[in-house]
């Protein structure tokens, strides 16, 4: 397919490199990043997904359970942790999580998505516990529980390797990694907004360990604050590396970050053409990854349905209840039926598939 010849005169040699299969570098990420021509960026991007996954858009009926909002880490962007004994801060005991999905679980959920605070005042057999309550209960459903910053908070709490954490998850029901805790791997930005969590190595390293281990993993990109442009593509980079080595990451997650507050200004919030333009260089410099997920609980249905022209192969699921970006000022719903993400992805002119964790495919809409 050959773009417009109407593209921007700096596109053309990645368009060139692209077209011939070629990894693009930093400094290209940097032209795509800074061109005034979005749409062949765009055009880029969605040439590049419909050659990996055709016209087809995945989407997983899932729950978010979030155990508990303790956390010992002060991370700048974060609405939701709690210190101890702090109004609103709660610590649900696994037969109370139990409960709670009890009341809003449907035949058709595939997968529990667990991530909460880094609570230092109950022991790590609290975090099995909560896996292996419910594998007991429900063992047909994919366990996607801890963030590497909260395996690295474990290990931290019981002294052992954070190999050794993750045998014991995986032996109590676990089954993959979410890709939560990465924010943006740099040490600048991490020294700045989550100095109390795991370092870029820590993070890279715990996902490495985890591929070892036999897990699929998933990886996200918090962006929108103080990091540079050149951060987010080091960001890209460095995941792009470890999947060279190990293969292990499903899907790449690009998430806007929230301000804080649901009244905040408009300027506080990333911007559509960010959001756009984000997701399509992630599909062009993440070479490796046959997905890239379009986040609607940060960026609104709207701009999903869009994003499946810019690279996006994934919208996400029905979630239930999302908390997190919930607390941190996210304006989108807390959940969505099945019948509007087919909605939505039929809107796109794309074809909607239900899928399971591993993007095994369950229905064909």
């Amino acid at each position: 397919m050959s773009l417009s010849t109407a593209a921007h005169r700096d596109l053309a040699p990645i368009i060139e490199k692209v077209n011939a299969g070629e990894r693009l570098t930093l400094e290209d990420g940097l032209i795509l990043y800074n061109s005034p021509d979005l749409l062949t960026v765009a055009q880029l991007a969605n040439q590049v997904n419909l050659a990996k996954n055709g016209e087809k858009v995945y989407f997983i009926q899932n729950m978010y359970i979030n155990p508990t909002n303790v956390c010992e880490a002060r991370c700048a962007f974060c609405g939701f942790r709690r210190d101890p004994g702090e109004e609103g801060a709660y610590t649900m005991s696994p037969e109370e999580v139990l409960e709670y999905v009890g009341e809003r679980f449907t035949e058709n959920i595939r997968e529990f998505h667990i991530v909460g605070g880094h609570n230092h005042t109950v022991p790590f057999d609290y975090y099995l516990n909560i896996i292996s309550t419910l594998k007991k209960h429900y063992p047909h459903v994919t366990i996607k529980a801890y963030t590497a910053a909260e395996i690295e908070f474990f290990a931290r709490l019981t002294g052992r390797s954070m190999e050794a954490v993750l045998k014991e998850l995986i032996d109590a029901g676990l089954d993959t990694l979410p890709g939560g805790g990465a924010e943006i791997l740099t040490e600048r930005y991490r020294a700045k907004m989550s100095p109390d969590k795991a370092s870029t190595d820590q993070w890279l390293e715990c996902h490495r360990i985890a591929h070892s281990l036999g897990l699929k993993t998933h990886v996200t990109m918090l962006y929108g604050s103080i990091e540079t442009l050149e951060e987010r593509l080091i960001h890209m980079i460095r995941v792009r590396e470890l999947q060279d080595e190990t293969g292990g990451f499903l899907v790449f997650i690009p998430l806007a970050i929230q301000p804080r507050k649901k009244s905040a200004s408009i300027k506080r919030r990333t911007s559509a053409m960010d959001d756009l333009r984000t997701i399509a260089v992630s599909r062009l410099m993440l070479d490796n990854f046959p997905h890239i997920k379009s986040y609607w609980i940060n960026i609104g249905t709207q701009l999903t349905q869009l994003s499946m022209h810019y690279g996006a192969s994934d919208i996400h699921g029905t979630l239930v209840e999302e908390r997190i970006s919930h607390s941190a000022g996210a304006l989108t719903q807390t959940a969505l039926t099945r019948d509007e993400l087919v909605w939505l992805i039929k809107g796109a002119n794309r074809i909607p598939v239900e899928r399971d964790t591993f993007y095994n495919e369950i229905r064909v809409y």
